[in-house]
């Protein structure tokens, strides 16, 4: 490493915010960088640590202490080039990715670990920049079709892979626009969708055709595209959403929050007026759900002028540090204070909610709850106690289901034969994600379950390794090695 002794010398540093009242105003992103001094800096603050545990944390083998030194040493361009080499797209990472690389940092052991995320984030800033980053299309064309249905992070990066190969990719997307969740489920003021539309036109220069409004299955026949195409990979997602079932959950008022999110991302983007959104203006919301999704209803109901916000856990609060039986280098249960949580919202741990209450007219006035507790015996699964003498009624306009989604959608596997696993995803081989079906393979959360924005790029590279194989009797295209996988 070029600065052995930076850990000791510098101090974690993490890109400021904007103040809550100026960022409410709007849906931009209210990071502010920080200047390129500091950023070395924490490039710096990598270990020459020997085992760089970081490698196992992150799902797709980041190169992270090759960039981190290349930074400290204000060689962006080679970074930018380190950090392309096993990452389609580190400008979605380096502003969502939950960076279990930075829990997995031998440093974080006893201090602050490096600022894995932002360094990576102001790495292809910087080559964005610059210049760096143009189309790179492939010398010469195999006579081999692709469709790659679905244009979350899996099937782009699957598509982008598949390109370099030099097959003809086709991209289907069901919505007007490309991106999947990365466009209409996360919020602008974590990611403007102008980052989404830099990429696609370097993708659309490779070669890459992108067809929206393409819902395969339902406007274009799966006899089409088998037709037409020499190999499909499946890449729609894990979009079934996860329901409460109790008594008032058909009141008007009663909402799913990719419902909410999807119509507040189209506002923004212009493509619909604000009194087609659901609107949290003036009202006293509930999010029911206290993961990312959950957060991300917070922040955008306060960006409406809810009246109130107040977020459902059903889990018991999490410590503030490490649990016991999560130790360095796993990734540990913490309890997470994000950005929307500190724009204002009441948070409340192991309690359940029974009932929805509506008026005469079906309009959702309120809801009841009940505090709970988890029973946890070696050997069984853990239960779920109400306590007595627990319940409560709320007041409230707005129910928000950020509950996490249940699995792939049907439609797709029955109509191209293809076999689900007990938790309905698409069943796959984790040797090649390929199907029952010879040709079909499945990659992302619609393989594997919902999960996290790196492990979909991670599964969309592998995945074109090994259709790419299976067109050509080889592949060049990388691949990890069992020795590689993430252990944590």
């Amino acid at each position: 490493m070029g600065k052995i002794t930076g850990f000791l010398e510098y101090e974690r540093a993490d890109e400021p915010y904007i103040k809550v009242e100026k960022r409410l105003k709007n849906y931009k992103e209210f990071t502010v960088p920080l200047e390129e001094k500091k950023m070395k800096e924490q490039g710096a603050r990598c270990m020459d640590c020997g085992i760089p545990f970081c490698h196992s944390g992150c799902p797709l083998g980041n190169l992270i202490p090759d960039f981190n030194d290349k930074v400290y040493k204000g060689r962006w361009k080679e970074a930018a080039e380190i950090l392309h080499a096993t990452n389609n797209f580190p400008e979605f990472t380096g502003r969502l990715c939950p960076a279990p690389c930075e829990e997995a940092c031998v440093l974080g052991i006893n201090e602050d670990p490096v600022s894995i995320e932002n360094i990576e984030k102001n790495i292809v800033e910087t080559a964005f920049k610059e210049g760096w980053i143009q189309p790179n299309p492939p010398i010469s064309r195999t006579d081999k079709k692709v469709a790659v249905i679905g244009s979350g992070p899996a099937g782009l990066a699957a598509a982008q892979q598949l390109n370099r190969a030099g097959h003809s990719v086709t991209v289907f997307e069901r919505d007007e626009k490309v991106g999947g969740l990365l466009r209409y489920g996360i919020p602008d003021f974590k990611m403007e969708k102008q980052v989404i539309d830099r990429r696609l036109d370097i993708m659309k220069a490779e070669g890459i055709e992108f067809k929206t409004n393409a819902h395969v299955g339902h406007n274009l026949s799966v006899e089409t595209i088998k037709a037409d195409f020499d190999a499909v990979l499946l890449c729609g997602g894990s979009t079934v959403r996860r329901n409460i079932p109790i008594k008032g959950n058909h009141l008007k008022g009663v909402h799913q929050a990719m419902d909410f999110l999807k119509l507040n991302n189209q506002y923004v983007d212009g493509l619909i007026d604000f009194e087609a959104v659901i609107s949290a203006k003036d009202k006293n919301v509930i999010v029911i759900g206290g993961g990312d999704t959950g957060s991300d209803c917070i922040g955008t109901s306060n960006r409406h002028g809810a009246k109130s916000v107040v977020n459902f856990e059903i889990l018991s609060k999490p410590t503030t540090g490490r649990p016991a039986n999560q130790p360095w280098p796993y990734w540990p249960m913490k309890l997470k204070t994000t950005s929307s949580h500190q724009e204002g919202v009441e948070r409340f741990f192991s309690i359940s909610t029974k009932e929805f209450i509506g008026d005469k007219n079906g309009n959702l006035i309120g809801l009841k709850t009940v505090e709970v507790e988890w029973i946890f015996e070696e050997g069984k699964r853990p239960e779920l106690k109400e306590l007595p003498n627990t319940e409560k009624q709320w007041d409230c306009d707005l129910v928000l289901l950020a509950l996490g989604f249940t699995g792939a959608e049907k439609t797709l596997a029955e109509q191209f034969g293809i076999e689900m696993d007990f938790r309905t995803n698409i069943k796959a081989s984790t040797a090649n994600y390929a199907t029952n079906v010879k040709g079909v393979f499945a990659a992302g959360d619609m393989r594997r379950g919902q999960s996290l924005i790196v492990w979909a790029i991670s599964e969309g590279r592998e995945a074109a390794h090994h259709l790419d194989a299976y067109l050509m009797g080889h592949s060049n295209l990388p691949v990890k090695e069992e020795g590689d996988l993430p252990r944590i």
